[in-house]
């Protein structure tokens, strides 16, 4: 509640600054080579990008998790229930994930408790600076309160272009990102 409360006020200002509504609808994206978190927030039927932050750290390469103690950080389309929040992480705040997906299930991958949480340090999460996900919890939080009833987290290995692929034609990746 302290955290929430010491960056709310200034959320708000920022998101009305923007021209954008608190507790409106977020939706989030991950690009693991050059470290962001992107929050995007509704704005009528379209929805705008609000902040990009920086992905303190997070465990493994570019590619998918395969299986529990892998290390890796899942890649993949995922999406995150209130209940998934974690105000009482043992690294300062937390969400899951969602990993494994209905996907990654069907194709055999393992593990859980994939999260994005503070504290900068990962076993196959993706970890903020303390601050960071401060403003992330909190934009989460408020989306839950206006009514939306889960976020969508899509996390991509880079931003997925034809250069960017071209660039891995050689990974064994590649079937998966295309």
């Amino acid at each position: 509640a302290a955290a929430m409360k010491k960056v709310r006020e200034r959320l708000h200002r920022a998101l009305s600054a923007a021209g954008l509504q608190p507790r409106s609808p977020i939706f989030m994206r991950i690009f693991k080579h050059s470290r962001e978190l992107e929050i995007w927030v509704a704005k009528g039927e379209a929805y705008t990008l609000f902040r990009s932050y920086e992905i303190c750290t997070f465990s493994g390469d570019l590619g998918p998790k395969l299986r529990r103690g892998d290390y890796q950080a899942p890649e993949g389309f995922y999406f995150v229930k209130r209940s998934q929040l974690n105000p009482w992480s043992a690294y300062h705040l937390s969400f899951n994930v969602g990993y494994p997906n209905a996907y990654d299930r069907a194709h055999r991958r393992t593990g859980s408790a994939i999260m994005v949480h503070g504290d900068c340090v990962s076993a196959g999460c993706f970890a903020m600076r303390d601050p960071v996900i401060e403003e992330i919890f909190a934009l989460a939080e408020d989306a839950f309160v206006g009514g939306q009833p889960f976020f969508r987290l899509h996390i991509f290995p880079f931003r997925m272009s034809e250069q960017e692929l071209r660039g891995r034609a050689g990974s064994d990746h590649l079937p998966f990102w295309m």
